[in-house]
């Protein structure tokens, strides 16, 4: 059963102001994405994985702090850390991954922060933790809402025959 926008908005709010002074990565960064996920009644452990091991472009081992294969990677990193460094290092690890494990998502964050980047359609949303709410339904893909966007289209060109 998935939940309503309502309630995953007070969820959101409720992770915000729980999570909202926290800033070290290595004691409390799967803590707050297991509580991230369940924003949306969904157990991470049923969808994603930490610490996914691969190859980096460089040829050294990476770990992938989430990975939710075809989905979302996740790169998070101590509170006020760079997100650009973070993108860059999450997009190192695609070489490593299979190409139907590749993510349409990458999330960084450092607690305070949170940039999602949709690859597929080439955007980009940044904002606060205390802004979560706002954006949750940037991330309707976690809840099993389904993400549209609508694009102009190329008028249809067709000759239709004319009544004889």
């Amino acid at each position: 059963m998935s939940l309503s926008w309502n309630e995953i908005k007070d969820r959101a709010l409720n992770f915000s102001r729980e999570w909202e002074n926290e800033s070290s990565e290595d004691a409390e960064a799967k803590s707050f994405w297991d509580a991230f996920f369940n924003i949306f009644g969904v157990s991470r452990k049923r969808v994603a994985s930490f610490e996914r091991k691969v190859k980096k472009i460089d040829g050294k081992d990476g770990y992938i702090d989430l990975l939710w294969k075809g989905i979302l990677l996740v790169e998070h990193k101590s509170l006020g850390k760079n997100l650009d460094r973070a993108y860059k290092q999450a997009k190192d690890y695609f070489p490593g991954l299979k190409d139907i494990d590749l993510p349409r998502y990458i999330l960084v964050s450092d607690f305070a922060r949170f940039r999602l980047y949709d690859l597929e359609e080439d955007t980009q949303h940044e904002f606060t933790i205390k802004e979560l709410y706002k954006n949750i339904k940037l991330f309707g893909f976690i809840a099993g809402y389904q993400t549209a966007s609508f694009k102009e289209q190329d008028p249809v060109n067709r000759d239709v025959p004319k009544a004889s």
